[in-house]
């Protein structure tokens, strides 16, 4: 009994908690400003159709900006906490799953070029294509095709910053202009997509890496 009263106590407080935060949410007033209608009122000028991908990298794109840092910041974390490797004998790994692996991954990235495409228009983007890319590297890695990382070469170390820094590149050169991802109308769609097909790559990669760096199987530079 008196093991089991720490628990209970948490689990009231937890109860406590959620019940603060559902009153919370019920008692916010009204928004003064009708947001989804505004969104709506100028989505023609933000170079693409669907209002999500126009919050995430038009209206908000500083805050996506700033995700992309903190996805990179975490990785970077890892590699510095992650240590040596232990050398690790060869495992065994069934070949259905491999095979499930090479028919599979394929698909995956086909289904990643969609949703990058789709973003503009349609539920999707470059965060929905980098998961699946990233799943397809996990995948590969509990198939035993793809070995995990050790200490990511001069190549991987690009593709892992590549997003943020071509993120960043338009940023500064529309800092010129005077105001922050403030993109002229008639660019803003060749603007957006450029961005995400970096975020894409970037963040398939950076989402692996954080399996990848800790993965047991076949550890390699």
């Amino acid at each position: 009994m008196a093991k089991a009263l720490p628990r209970l106590l948490v689990v009231l407080l937890a109860l406590l908690l959620a019940a603060a935060l559902f009153a919370a949410v019920f008692d916010l007033p009204q928004p003064a400003v009708d947001l989804p209608a505004q969104v709506a009122a100028n989505l023609a000028q933000t170079g693409v159709e669907h209002p999500v991908t126009a919050v995430l990298l038009n209206y908000r794109g500083y805050d996506t900006l700033l995700e992309i840092a903190v996805l990179l910041l975490a990785l970077l974390g890892v590699l510095a906490i992650a240590g040596k490797p232990a050398t690790r004998t060869a495992e065994r790994v069934d070949p259905v799953l491999q095979m499930l692996a090479r028919i599979a991954v394929p698909l995956m990235i086909l289904v990643a070029g969609y949703l990058l495409w789709a973003g503009a228009h349609r539920p999707g983007g470059a965060f929905q294509a980098g998961a699946v890319l990233a799943a397809a590297a996990v995948l590969l890695n509990l198939a035993g095709l793809l070995p995990a990382w050790s200490t990511p070469g001069k190549l991987l170390r690009l593709g892992l910053s590549a997003g943020f820094l071509v993120f960043l590149a338009v940023a500064a050169g529309l800092l010129a202009g005077g105001e922050l991802l403030r993109y002229p109308p008639q660019l803003a769609g060749g603007l957006i997509l450029l961005i995400e097909a970096g975020l894409t790559g970037s963040i398939g990669l950076i989402l692996a890496g954080l399996f990848l760096l800790t993965s047991e199987r076949g550890r390699s530079r």
